[in-house]
This record gives structure tokens, sequence and C-alpha cells, in this order.
């Protein structure tokens, strides 16, 4: 339903639908990357090419398909992303002598001052008092997805 819809006051049965998890983590996705390009949608870059760099930034000479893994990112889409950054000057590639199938990533320095100077927006956009949740709450959601997700510990 639109913003839009819901100023004019409609409303929409959802039943148990609005008990799904894979649907409320879905809208709160959207949510998440309106918010996101909203804020950082000027630097032309996605959400996820943002944690490919913040990686690499505080993981120097990190494996291609650690990061892949990680972040769960098909490889394909991946070679593809790193290329794209590779091209916009973020991202330097280096297949190690030692095992020539692998690629090892690090940050240009043109990289790092991007990722440095990005950071604070992209940590940022979903600044306190701007949901409906509270400080607490969103503490809250933040530990259990990192549960639910397998991250694990605190942030």
């Amino acid at each position: 339903m639109t913003t839009e819809a819901l100023e004019r006051g409609e409303t929409l049965a959802l039943g148990q639908l609005g008990a799904s998890l894979g649907f409320l983590l879905r809208l709160a996705q959207v949510e998440a990357f309106e918010r996101f390009y909203a804020e950082l949608g000027q630097l032309g870059l996605k959400p996820g090419e943002f944690s490919v760099l913040w990686l690499i930034r505080h993981n120097p000479g990190v494996r291609q398909g650690l990061v892949a893994e990680r972040l769960r990112i098909k490889r394909a889409h991946m070679t593809k992303l790193i290329r794209g950054l590779e091209l916009r000057g973020f991202v330097r590639r280096h297949v190690p002598d030692t095992d020539r199938r692998s690629v090892e990533l690090t940050l240009t320095d043109g990289g790092c001052g991007f990722v440095d100077g990005a950071s604070p927006r992209f940590f940022g956009y979903f600044g306190a008092g701007d949901t409906a949740l509270s400080a607490g709450e969103m503490a809250a959601l933040v530990t259990l997805l990192r549960k639910f997700t397998r991250l694990g510990g605190a942030a």
C-alpha cells in the first residue's frame, strides 16, 4: 500500500500475511532500501555494493569468494559487482601466485576515502527517532536479526 493510500486512511486486510516472517522481512527491506536511496542515492551506489566495500576496507587482501559467501552474493553477480567497483577506481584485484584460482581484494586510496566519507551516512540513515521503533526496540531488532541470520553476538 502506498504512503498516499495510508494518508487517505485506506486499509487492506492482511490476515495471516501480516504475521508472515518472510512478508515482514520483505517490507522491512523495501523500507530500508527506500531510506538508503533517499539518503545515499546521489552517490550512485547500491546497499550491497557499500557492504562489499566496507568488508574489503576492514579486511584488506580478503578473498573475493569469502566476501561473496558472507554476504550471500552469487559468484557471477559478485564478479560483475567487483568489476564495476574496479572500473570506478574503488577496488584493486590481485591473483596470488600461490593460488591462481582465488582473487584477493583491496581498496584503492580513492576507495578508502569513499568508504570513510560515506560510512557515517550509511550507518546513520536510520537515525534515532526516525522510525516507529524506539532506540531500545531498534537495538533489540538488530540483535534478533543478527541471531536469525546467524551472524551472532553483538554488533
